[in-house]
């Protein structure tokens, strides 16, 4: 996958998501977490739920069940899950997006030579 994000994003540590074909930069701040992904390979989501979360979807394609609705969103589209609602989907090879949690420990930096 050629880079999408530039240097100030790349040089984020990674996020420690426990997705196959991700690569996931890490802004961290004391109330929210904004993450940074592409996918090189298709990943199906099983259902969960946690705080709100909103995105931006910059390159490709999602589907997302959010509380029982189906819906796919592509470049340029933007998504929210209210906290607490049940949401699965499944994420296709080139998928890119900037996601905000607002909770400050939704994921941790993953470790060197993981």
């Amino acid at each position: 996958m050629s880079e999408l994000f530039p240097d100030p994003v790349r040089n984020l540590p990674q996020a420690d998501i426990p997705l196959k074909g991700i690569t996931a930069y890490l802004s961290q701040a004391d109330s929210h977490q904004i993450i940074f992904m592409q996918f090189d390979e298709d990943v199906e989501l099983p259902e969960h739920s946690h705080e709100s979360q909103w995105g931006v979807v910059l390159e490709g394609r999602i589907e997302l069940v959010i509380d029982g609705v189906k819906r796919s969103y592509v470049k340029g589209d933007r998504y929210f899950i209210p906290q607490g609602v049940p949401h699965s989907g499944r994420i296709y090879a080139g998928y890119a997006d900037m996601t905000f949690f607002d909770q400050p420990d939704r994921y941790k930096i993953r470790e060197p030579n993981e």
